[in-house]
């Protein structure tokens, strides 16, 4: 499953994607990644060093994922959006071709930061393409987890990749503030039957929790409270989940619930792929290439396992045609 986290930035986005990943890394094999402008999460988990950055590999992941499809002939004519077809080389948790780091039980890969050659001339956007790429081709299974830290606000609507999750936390202070975000998300979210789970966070008194129930309704799943452990793990003290509060702990399992919850759509990640791309051939992609992107949409290419399968069978049969 898919998880993503957004919120307005100071909301605990980051440090809440942090502790779900590690709470499901206790279950299951997880991948988190670092998707916001902001490079935190490393550095929350407490890993040692930064994974190579795929928003610098963005030519080298496009060249790997078109594979043989004969509608993209070159990684200079594959954009952001460009979905997967026949041919295309499919990946799952374990494909070693994106580099990562092991931390807490977990893999963690990262967009990378701005580089003083983006400064003033760069989109962060083209950073997170890479990430869009990497969900548009993978099939994940059973007992597999992708936990992703967006970026903070309604920046995370600026790309199709909001539609790429199965499952969407936004994590909401207490605050008018944070309510006001929730319902701006909500709006954005309802127009393309993205599902939207609200994360209640900081959470100090009774009254914080009258007033999300208040303002939220049922979109409230869960609360977690203000916790010393968490500020003793920002500041960068020993930390592991057993420091967590009860209260926060079943907070956690309840967000895994709401994962396990979810039912796996196949065929609406594809209808959404492909209406994203050709959205963004027309507004600007098919000028910044030259060539008419709705034609890299295959029709007849089946999203899901039995994509990966027909895939594993044509690399089989090409293998023995070489032997």
């Amino acid at each position: 499953m898919r998880v993503a986290f957004v919120g307005k930035g100071g909301s605990g986005k980051t440090t809440l994607s942090s502790l779900f990943a590690r709470y499901a890394a206790t279950r299951a094999r997880v991948v988190a990644i670092d998707a916001d402008i902001n490079q935190h999460l490393a550095l929350v988990l407490g890993a040692a060093q930064q994974p190579r950055p795929l928003g610098g590999m963005l030519t080298e992941i496009k060249d790997h994922l078109r594979g043989d499809n004969p509608r993209i002939p070159s990684a200079s004519v594959m954009v952001k959006t460009t979905p997967p077809g026949r041919g295309s080389r499919l990946h799952t948790l374990d494909d070693a071709f994106f580099p990562s780091v092991e931390v807490e039980g977990l893999r963690l890969m990262a967009t990378g930061p701005f580089g003083e050659n983006d400064l003033g001339v760069a989109c962060y956007h083209s950073k997170v393409g890479a990430v869009e790429l990497y969900l548009n081709h993978l099939v994940d299974g059973p007992g597999e987890y992708v936990v992703v830290d967006m970026t903070a606000g309604a920046d995370s609507f600026a790309s199709g990749m909001f539609t790429k999750f199965d499952v969407t936390f936004l994590v909401v202070e207490p605050t008018r503030q944070g309510v006001s975000v929730y319902r701006q998300y909500q709006e954005y979210a309802a127009e393309f039957d993205v599902a939207v789970a609200v994360v209640g966070n900081k959470v100090q008194t009774p009254d914080d929790r009258a007033f999300l129930r208040d303002q939220v309704g049922p979109d409230l799943l869960t609360c977690l409270d203000h916790s010393p452990a968490v500020r003793a793990m920002e500041q960068g003290r020993a930390f592991t989940l057993d420091d967590l509060e009860p209260g926060n702990l079943a907070g956690l399992q309840t967000l895994l619930d709401r994962v396990d919850a979810a039912e796996k759509d196949w065929a609406k990640f594809g209808r959404q792929a492909h209406e994203f791309h050709l959205r963004n051939a027309r507004a600007w992609a098919d000028k910044a290439t030259g060539v008419d992107l709705a034609d890299q949409i295959d029709p007849d290419f089946i999203f899901g396992s039995v994509a990966l399968e027909n895939e594993t069978r044509a690399a089989e049969g090409r293998l023995w045609l070489a032997l």
